[in-house]
């Protein structure tokens, strides 16, 4: 089988499992936010942000190390890193609950230090799931990667929803979280046929060490993200404001499986590439227009239905979400349009360049929004942010056009900008949308689509 027909295949798992999580995701938040309401919501993803930074740092990208291993696989490997993990998991348990005293005294939001402590001992389940699931997307078997997550997904709401019903508060999302990591930790060791044993070789640790540090570095920085909105929007606007934002964000992510999908796959397909840098720059060039094609129009779509949405799915007391959801929108189809750009540079293990621009995407992304949340626009802010740090791409662009052929630009330039102007049309105005009308009278748009659909029959007349 060919790698474009295993990618072809896998990417149409993971797009199922991501189209699947949609709906179930779209139905299990909009009871959950019905019943918890922006309070007590925005206390729970406050939480739940700072424990997946702390998750990132704890791991240190070893599941990425073992996904893009050329050589022949090796148990050994997977017995070092389930150690090295473990030992991680401990100790990043042991200092997070150290610090959560300082974390309730800058966040200031109610009850935080009590949910803290009970999903940061969830660590050690967490971390431990990344090996088999890394053995799993090595040999890009997302068929079951994505039936395993999507059934933990169902887990969390058949465990969360009864309990919010019976008044359970902010502890229903937590406990369904605890319930979902450990079903699916039991399901990837099942699946991928692993067994973890300890075992210690220091050239191998060095190794693993050399390339994942670098990666973490990258994703630490990326990962300050989460932070934003818990440590600046929960400090300066409050706990309902920290739910209307993870509401807005919770949208865009289920919105964004294909964006997703692509990420999750991108590793395991480019790193065979790694050797033809003309090849990569096609891969790049292709998956820019996959993605914004893919994206684009599901987030205009339903950023023109949220005034009549909202209200009618999730209540009239999350009617604000619409001030923010554009301009989170905006961010996932700009990071869509770039995100193979930095998967090529970790495959060709140039993760300081990564680091290099996440720094810089940071910088201008908490700056604005800390300066436009407390001094000007509120839980707004956080948006202005995001359009702040759109300039950071370009430091991207420069460094993968040193090491790959250039993508190809034009189009998904195009397509970009029509798609941003119709996602604010109740800021700018209908005139806003009118670019979306040249975008599906362009034959390259037609060409381009009809390319992607005969690739994916292909692919399944390959099975």
């Amino acid at each position: 089988m060919s790698l474009r027909t295993q990618v072809m295949r896998g990417g149409t798992f993971l797009v199922l499992r991501q189209a699947l999580g949609m709906i179930l995701s779209l139905g299990g938040v909009l009871l959950l936010t019905r019943i918890l309401g922006p309070k007590t919501y925005g206390l729970y993803s406050a939480t739940l942000n700072i424990f997946v930074y702390v998750q990132s740092l704890s791991q240190l990208g070893i599941e990425i190390y073992l996904v893009r291993q050329k050589d022949e696989e090796d148990i050994k490997l997977y017995h070092q890193a389930f150690t090295l993990l473990l030992l991680l998991a401990l100790g990043g348990t042991g200092i997070s609950l150290i610090g959560i005293p300082l974390l309730q005294e800058w966040v200031r939001l109610e009850g935080f230090s009590d949910v803290a402590r009970v999903m940061f001992l969830g660590l050690p389940v967490v971390l431990l799931s990344q090996v088999p699931l890394a053995r799993l997307e090595r040999h890009l078997d997302y068929k079951h990667v994505a039936l395993i997550e999507l059934n933990g997904q169902f887990v969390y709401y058949l465990v969360a929803l009864p309990l919010a019903f019976q008044g359970a508060g902010v502890w229903s999302p937590a406990i369904g979280w605890w319930m979902q990591q450990v079903m699916t930790l039991g399901l990837l060791y099942w699946r991928a046929d692993y067994r973890p044993r300890l075992h210690w070789q220091p050239d191998v640790i060095k190794q693993m060490l050399s390339y994942s540090v670098g990666y973490s570095a990258s994703s630490w920085v990326w990962q300050l993200r989460n932070l934003v909105n818990p440590l600046v929007v929960g400090r300066y606007a409050g706990a309902e404001a920290v739910g209307f934002v993870a509401l807005a964000i919770r949208i865009v992510e289920v919105l964004s499986f294909v964006k997703t999908a692509t990420w999750r796959l991108s590793i395991a397909a480019l790193a065979r590439l790694q050797g033809d840098r003309v090849r990569l720059g096609k891969a790049v060039s292709e998956g820019m227009s996959l993605q914004i094609l893919a994206l684009g129009p599901l987030l205009v779509f339903v950023s023109w239905l949220n005034p009549w949405l909202i209200p009618l799915l999730f209540g009239q007391h999350w009617l604000p979400v619409i001030q923010i959801y554009p301009f989170i929108a905006l961010s996932y189809l700009s990071n869509a349009v770039f995100n193979l750009h930095c998967s090529v540079l970790y495959v060709l293990q140039r993760n300081w360049e990564v680091t290099a621009f996440h720094l810089a995407h940071i910088i201008l992304f908490a700056g604005t929004a800390l300066v436009a949340t407390s001094h000007f626009n509120g839980f707004v802010g956080y948006g202005w942010g995001e359009v702040a740090a759109l300039a950071s791409y370009a430091v991207l662009h420069v460094f993968v056009v040193q090491h790959i052929k250039s993508p190809a630009y034009r189009l998904p330039t195009i397509w970009w900008l029509a798609l941003v102007g119709a996602l604010f049309i109740y800021q700018l105005g209908w005139w806003s949308a009118l670019g979306l009308v040249a975008l599906f009278c362009m034959p390259a748009t037609y060409r381009q689509l009809k390319y992607y659909i005969d690739s994916l029959r292909q692919a399944q007349s390959d099975r």
